[in-house]
């Protein structure tokens, strides 16, 4: 016999719990299926344990920064253990103890939708009244240059227990510049490789001041070098693309990230198994009839942020509660492709929401670019002696609402969620005016702005 309920969601990280807890708070039964570990890759092997890992190294940094503090170092093993805690030991009971509290239940294993409405998972068989939500995730992309050498993953790079002497990282996106950043300041010798700049999808000045800033930790950034090889003997060797080889006990694949849909029974409803799964505002996917098959979170590609897997997560099961009523869902999905908020927290650190100008350009809006020296401003000459940031906001000179902001500066992450305000709120230039900011605090950067823009 199989168990019914009215929602069954394959994948159990954040979010899939937060589908299956809005389906209940809906009316709905859920049942949440989990191959690996309750809380998924952000609670253990990414957004915790990463920045478990380099809060300490921002801190230490700031401090340094302030004259009349000087001296402040890490401990390592400390540090480690704090991880550690962070990332609950690799355990995941407190996460099934919330779901179960939630009133949602867990299925441990692999799971495969097998047909409509059904999913497999081990010798259970589950039907789904209302809806299946794939909310598996990516995994990270190993390039077959590197395969040889069996290389770090983000998995290895941010649950590792001993500091390696030395790393090369091959990759200058999020993944590859924040690990720098850490391991760089727990003592190991890192070398940096992206095949181009760093944080590429970003104004130019962000990439520019995370490299000058990881060199002046001691990172040894090669901008523009690839890699044609490697090998393991003990250490790694890479054959760098200009014919050299470069020697490191760990090399870390950073080089992008792919979806886990390829064994989970995608070809049982006629889509290709290990592709990214196309949907509506609703986080429907679109090519499977009958509006009883969704994707949440990573897996739809919309956007590869735990924040964002969350926020869709919270629209797609609003909006299977609402159509098992009969109802049209009241929420839909605006920001997945115009307000995605990010912070990089590698040193400086960098936070992004909205467009660039070339995006915004790209989509045919008219466009004034705003930029700022951070430094200038009194609340971050308090931050840090001789403060080094910048800002950059993006204009819709038809509506006069920001269309997107870029900040690079140490403690910028905490400043970033009132651009995102201001563009989900679609907030004019002129209300801002009149949203006066503290001082001596580094959020007068808003004021600045405005008055260089014309206010």
């Amino acid at each position: 016999m199989a168990d019914v309920y009215d929602v069954i969601v394959i994948g159990a990280g954040p979010t899939g719990e937060n589908v299956a807890h809005r389906a209940v708070r809906g009316g709905l039964t859920a049942a949440v299926v989990e191959a690996e570990l309750a809380g998924g890759e952000c609670s253990y092997w990414a957004c915790m344990p990463s920045k478990a890992l380099l809060r300490p190294v921002a801190a230490v940094s700031e401090a340094n920064q302030v004259r009349g503090v000087g001296g402040a170092r890490l401990d390592v093993p400390e540090v480690l253990r704090r991880r550690d805690e962070f990332a609950h030991h690799w355990k995941d009971d407190k996460q099934v103890e919330w779901l179960k509290n939630a009133g949602v239940d867990f299925f441990r294993g692999p799971g495969r939708i097998a047909g409509e409405r059904v999913v497999k998972v081990a010798d259970a068989e589950l039907r789904a009244r209302e809806a299946v939500v794939v909310a598996v995730g990516t995994r990270a992309v190993v390039p077959s240059s590197l395969a040889a050498a069996r290389p770090w993953t983000s998995r290895e790079a941010t649950s590792a227990h001993e500091v390696p002497e030395s790393l090369a990282i091959v990759g200058g996106g999020v993944v590859g510049c924040e690990m720098a950043a850490a391991w760089s300041a727990l003592g190991t010798r890192v070398t940096l490789l992206p095949r181009g700049g760093l944080l590429e999808r970003l104004p130019g000045f962000a990439g520019d001041l995370v490299a000058k800033g990881l060199a002046e930790s001691g990172v040894d950034v090669r901008l523009g070098v690839g890699v044609a090889g490697a090998t393991r003997n003990g250490s790694v060797t890479l054959t760098l693309d200009d014919g050299t080889t470069l020697e490191a006990a760990e090399v870390l694949a950073a080089t992008g990230r792919a979806p886990r849909t390829d064994d989970i029974g995608l070809e049982s409803v006629g889509l290709t198994p290990g592709s990214w799964l196309d949907v509506d505002d609703t986080m429907r996917v679109t090519a499977v009839d009958g509006g009883w098959l969704y994707a949440s979170g990573d897996v739809n590609h919309l956007a590869l942020l735990t924040h964002m897997g969350k926020y869709q997560g919270r629209i797609c099961g609003d909006a299977i509660a609402a159509r098992a009523k009969g109802k049209a869902p009241e929420v839909r999905d605006r920001s997945s492709k115009t307000c995605i908020p990010q912070v990089i927290f590698t040193l400086p650190e960098v936070a992004a929401v909205g467009l660039t100008r070339e995006q915004a350009e790209a989509a045919g809006h008219t466009v004034r670019v705003v930029d700022y020296e951070i430094g200038d401003v009194a609340g971050a000459r308090l931050f840090a002696d001789d403060y080094q940031g910048h800002a950059q906001m993006v204009v819709n000179e038809q509506t006069k609402t920001i269309l997107g902001m870029t900040l690079a500066g140490p403690g910028v992450g905490e400043m970033i969620h009132a651009a995102t305000t201001a563009i989900a709120g679609q907030v004019t230039l002129d209300s801002l005016w009149h949203a006066v900011p503290s001082y001596p605090t580094m959020s007068e950067l808003w004021l600045r702005l405005l008055e260089t823009y014309g206010l």
